[in-house]
């Protein structure tokens, strides 16, 4: 109670009238609880306390698909608050790295929790640190495109920053074949392979994906992915529920690091959720690909049930 009490009040901003009416009690209770918190210490800037469900959750995680790490957060009321929330720890993850860890490259796809992460990244001096981005780019100019992601959560850490400067998609596979054989691409490439920490997320099929409405071919037809098996995206390239790419045209065209080499990578941290994405993570949990999971609670477990049926059902 105290902990649902705390996260509503200060991290969702909620007022002490709203918490008391949804957890049926008075606003007089809220308030000695809040109060009691800020005394004891419990409360500073963040909690330091954590809801039992979504440690227990994330052990769950770890064990069942063999991540080194699982990082949870409460499911907000409001799913507009989803990739706020998943990005301030996913920040909070890679500055602890950071302060204890010899890192020489970070790379990053791109996306609003990722966009999120950068805001959240308190400022440092990490000179000898490459930041560059894992996949192309959009040929607009938003805030969450991966060339300002990169360039931005450099600037935070005072790094060095590196792009790949090429769209997402090529015309075709020729196209994106051709691109691929200049010098300067292969040697982008040898240095995304080279990173010590990828930060990706997970893309849907619905029309909440900024994939879908920002950075899709014309000539792509959405419900031909899913005939074709697609849960989601990783890096731009479709997996299906064995998480494993789908046989199709698209992932043929993308410039991005090929999913398979992310196994060589020490760690590749996945951030994302929103129920939406549920069958996406599901997809990347059994693909074997990430190592660490940051993901809001009801959509870790929904993606966590699904992934389960799916592994019955093709046993």
């Amino acid at each position: 109670m105290q902990v649902r009490v705390l996260w509503l009040y200060f991290m969702e901003g909620r007022t002490q009238a709203e918490i008391a009416d949804e957890l049926s009690t008075n606003r007089l209770r809220i308030n000695r609880i809040i109060s009691e918190a800020r005394r004891t210490g419990l409360v500073t800037i963040t909690l330091n306390s954590r809801l039992t469900s979504c440690v227990e959750l994330e052990r769950q995680l770890s064990d069942a698909f063999g991540l080194n790490r699982a990082i949870i957060v409460p499911t907000p009321k409001d799913v507009d608050l989803v990739p706020v929330l998943l990005g301030q720890a996913t920040a909070e993850y890679v500055n602890q790295l950071l302060s204890g860890t010899k890192i020489g490259g970070i790379g990053v796809g791109w996306g609003a929790t990722l966009r999120e992460m950068v805001r959240h990244m308190p400022s440092l001096r990490r000179p000898e640190l490459c930041v560059n981005s894992v996949m192309g780019g959009l040929t607009r100019g938003i805030e969450i495109n991966t060339f300002d992601i990169a360039s931005d959560l450099a600037r935070q850490l005072s790094a060095e920053c590196a792009y790949l400067a090429a769209p997402i998609y090529a015309g075709s596979q020729e196209s994106r074949d051709a691109i691929m054989t200049q010098d300067v691409f292969r040697e982008a490439f040898e240095r995304i392979a080279a990173n010590d920490m990828i930060i990706i997320s997970a893309g849907d099929l619905t029309e909440r994906s900024l994939l879908m409405r920002y950075g899709m071919p014309k000539d792509v037809d959405i419900d031909g992915l899913a005939r074709a098996g697609a849960q989601g995206d990783l890096l731009a390239q479709f997996i299906n529920r064995s998480g494993k790419p789908i046989d199709h045209p698209i992932n043929r065209r993308a410039i991005a690091l090929p999913l398979d080499a992310l196994r060589a990578v020490p760690n590749v941290v996945l951030s994302s959720g929103g129920m939406n994405k549920a069958p996406a993570i599901a997809a990347a949990l059994r693909s074997g690909l990430c190592d660490v999971l940051v993901c809001d609670e009801d959509t870790a477990r929904a993606a966590a049930s699904l992934a389960a049926q799916w592994r019955e059902e093709d046993a």
